[in-house]
């Protein structure tokens, strides 16, 4: 599972470094620098849960649940901006409010993962 989040990381970082460029040279591209913002610093925090996890500082099944909706709210909040950019229209309705939201939940998943004990070997 670490393998897995690391290698989404990695592709929420390309992707986050992309629309970055795409921003910096295209007019009017306020959304797509929020969406890639919101990747790499999304894809950052992917990679710190895991070391903590590895660390035994987090635990281990709720760790995992913050990572994965990290993913699925950046992926739905970047989603929707670069769709609404490029094609002009929304992923759903509510799609970026709700990775927003999804990424905000999962903060707090990271602090309760940070006082519930982590299991024993």
């Amino acid at each position: 599972m670490p393998r897995l989040l690391i290698a989404l990381a990695g592709l929420m970082g390309a992707a986050g470094v992309a629309l970055a460029a795409a921003a910096a040279h295209g007019a009017d591209a306020s959304r797509l620098a929020s969406a890639s913002a919101l990747l790499l610093f999304h894809a950052t925090a992917i990679l710190a849960v895991i070391a903590l996890l590895t660390r035994g500082l987090l635990h281990g099944g709720i760790g995992l649940i913050a990572a994965f909706g990290f993913v699925t709210g950046a992926a739905l909040f970047a989603g929707d901006l670069t769709l609404r950019q490029f094609a002009g229209h929304a992923l759903f309705p509510m799609a970026a409010p709700s990775g927003g939201t999804l990424m905000i939940l999962s903060w707090l998943v990271v602090t309760l993962a940070a006082v519930v004990p982590a299991r024993s070997p």
